[in-house]
Order: C-alpha cells, then structure tokens, then sequence
C-alpha cells in the first residue's frame, strides 16, 4: 500500500523517462540535424525523450576530428575511479580509443 501511494504521490520519485516531454535542447539539435541532411523530424520521434534520443543517435553526422575517437572525461574518470579502487593500471591505449576504455570498464567494474 504505501508503495502505491510512493509512486502516485504527485512530485515523488518515478521511471518514467520514456513517458517525459522531449527538451528543448533535444529539439534545437533534431533540427539543426534534419537541416542538414534534409530530413523531416517524424512525429513519433517528437512524443518523448527516449524516442528523440533514438532519432538523434540515428541520424547525427559522424565526427571527422582525429579525436572523436577518444574516450570522454566522464569515461576517463570513472575508469581511473575504478583502477584506484581495484589498484589495477589503466593501459596507455585505452586512453586513445574509447571502444577500449568502455571494455576495460566493463571488465574490471
């Protein structure tokens, strides 16, 4: 009973990621995506976040920079949490392709 009440309480905690509106920022770069490539934005894709990010990922132009391929900050971080906590190194060419660093990741999570 109180965890029907918990998850109907007005304000209160949810998962309801993919029933959220679409942000507007998700917005601006769908269009600045669909301008680019002469593409139409379909309706299904505009009704909630996760179906956006679905189009988004989709249809995102490929990064031609040398280093689109390296691991995020976020990534590196979070691998260095772990090598301190597990005292395990971190291999130098982890740290130039992001493919390696997420399996490194996974494996030593």
């Amino acid at each position: 009973m109180a965890q029907s009440l918990r998850n109907s309480a007005p304000g209160g905690p949810t998962n309801d990621y993919h029933l959220l509106p679409v942000t507007d920022r998700q917005m601006r770069y769908a269009h600045a995506i669909a301008q680019q490539s002469a593409l139409e934005i379909p309706v299904e894709a505009r009704r909630d976040r996760k179906s956006m990010s679905a189009w988004i990922s989709a249809h995102k132009p490929d990064d031609p920079s040398p280093f689109a391929n390296y691991p995020t900050g976020k990534q590196v971080a979070f691998a260095e949490r772990i090598s301190r906590s597990k005292r395990r190194p971190i291999p130098s060419e982890c740290f130039r392709d992001k493919q390696m660093m997420s399996r490194w990741i996974d494996q030593n999570k």
